[in-house]
């Protein structure tokens, strides 16, 4: 479960990016952040992470204030941040190793886990290669990877997408619905319409830091009858 209650933050002492945001994300919930370039998603994403404090509100996930007990909310998520290009001097098989190390993933576990994924992605043979080999499209799934190992219970994705292959980003999608079948919560940002139409329990809208809709795709378009859904975005959007 997550929380966000009356966040703000602003850069520069000027410009907000998060502007009094308030959501609650239940179990069992695919949740699509969208919104324009600029809109606040990964500023928003980055505080529910505590790489960035908010200057007002609070943040809990599974009940855990992400600012007071710090270690233990980040224990509660996994995170795929827009940049695959991290820990680019390892070998993939060691990264993966890092991370369940870091979540104390058992050997036997993460061994079966790290076949389960790399098979699913395509990326057995690539593990033995050093990240920085890897195209912009493997390095998004080793991240990826690295988030299945310790089977968190929330998923928080930053356009996890992008630059997947087709048979990749299919496997994704599939992941992310299981998670949420087996009561997990999955939030991701995108801003691919359709993905959030065919794969989103519920979707948030923003701009300029502030939500402009929260709720299912059935009841935006009921609002906006005769309307496709890149009409209905741009139409929300541009009246903020």
């Amino acid at each position: 479960m997550i929380e966000i209650t009356a966040v703000s933050k602003t850069y520069s002492g000027k410009v907000k990016a998060v502007n009094n945001l308030t959501l609650t994300i239940q179990p069992g919930e695919i949740i699509g952040f969208i919104g324009p370039n600029g809109a606040g998603k990964t500023t928003t994403i980055k505080m529910m992470t505590g790489i960035l404090k908010p200057d007002t509100g609070v943040i809990k996930l599974n009940g855990i204030d992400i600012q007071a007990q710090p270690l233990e909310a980040k224990r509660q998520f996994g995170y795929v941040s827009d940049n695959p290009d991290l820990f680019l001097r390892l070998k993939g098989i060691e990264y993966l190793n890092f991370m369940a190390d870091i979540y104390e993933v058992p050997v036997s576990e993460r061994r079966e886990r790290i076949d389960r994924y790399a098979a699913m992605f395509e990326m057995t043979t690539a593990l033995s290669d050093k990240i920085l080999s890897y195209s912009h499209g493997m390095r998004q799934k080793i991240i990826l990877m690295g988030v299945l190992i310790h089977d968190p219970s929330i998923w928080i994705l930053d356009e996890p997408l992008t630059g997947l292959d087709p048979q990749s980003a299919y496997s994704l999608k599939e992941t992310m619905k299981l998670q949420a079948d087996l009561g997990k919560t999955v939030f991701f940002s995108t801003h691919v319409l359709e993905v959030a139409e065919k794969l989103c329990t519920k979707v948030a809208i923003i701009n300029k830091g502030q939500i402009l809709y929260y709720g299912t795709l059935e009841e935006l378009k009921k609002n906006h009858a005769g309307k496709s859904l890149e009409d209905i975005f741009l139409e929300v959007t541009s009246h903020a």
